[in-house]
């Protein structure tokens, strides 16, 4: 199974960018997609119905804001939304699709804000995403977590961390939140392959040219937990793949 996971920065700006042929090149068994700012009444046909593919949407309440997608070969067992908190649902922030024992979760985590203004809202998001994945593990259900996690979690994540270790996305308490969340468990696939492997990123602001120059920060991941781990026979980023400000990540399992 080939599972890739890509934050489009909005599933209608993106479609304009070659999206959908980028998407029958890649021919993922499962994408996940965040951000995708727009609701379902809201997409054409293309998008709506992609050929081989069944579509799973999670909007956001507030229009043209956060969002998850899950495009899937496979006809889900079941699909499932949210964490149980009421903030995070109504921004859409989760979308899982279950086959067999396996889930393949969609997630946008919260953005901690300048000075932290929802750092405490991103950190309750983190222990309860954490907690209902390790609440189906202990279920004897498989996970594969994709999303824009929004956590650079090491130094060796961001290019110049001595700048940010006051700035959104590396404050040391949500970096600790990370920590927990993988200790509870769970594998960040592609530091466990390659775990001295520099100037790696999925994100490059906008400004100042920082995705010519490689000045970004890898905030985009796939986990899996530990029993899992095993089958993962490979796992990417794709850095020269354009349309938004991220780009996508992948693992495929035996």
């Amino acid at each position: 199974m080939k599972v890739v996971t890509w934050n489009v920065n909005g599933i209608r700006a993106v479609q304009k960018k070659g999206f959908l042929k980028w998407f029958e090149k890649e021919k993922p068994d499962v994408l996940c997609l965040q951000e995708i700012k727009a609701k379902p009444e809201q997409l054409d046909e293309f998008l709506l119905k992609v050929k081989d593919y069944h579509a799973v949407f999670n909007s956001a309440e507030r229009p043209g804001y956060s969002g998850t997608a899950i495009y899937s070969r496979e006809k889900p067992d079941e699909i499932w939304t949210g964490i149980g908190d009421k903030t995070a649902d109504s921004e859409g922030r989760v979308v899982g699709v279950k086959f067999g024992n396996l889930h393949v979760i969609s997630a946008y985590f919260p953005n901690s804000q300048p000075e932290g203004v929802r750092l405490d809202f991103k950190i309750g998001f983190v222990d309860k995403i954490t907690k209902k994945l390790k609440g189906l593990v202990a279920k004897k259900q498989d996970i594969v977590l994709t999303g824009d996690y929004n956590i650079a979690h090491h130094e060796i994540d961001l290019a110049r961390p001595d700048d940010n270790h006051e700035s959104p996305g590396f404050f040391p308490s949500e970096r600790e939140a990370m920590t927990r969340f993988l200790k509870a468990g769970f594998v960040d696939c592609f530091r466990q392959a390659n775990p001295k492997k520099a100037e790696q990123y999925t994100w490059w602001s906008f400004r100042t040219a920082a995705r010519e120059r490689n000045v970004g920060w890898r905030i985009d991941y796939c986990n899996v937990n530990t029993s899992l781990h095993a089958r993962v026979k490979r796992n990417w980023i794709s850095p020269d793949v354009m349309g938004s400000d991220h780009c996508p990540v992948g693992i495929e399992l035996k």
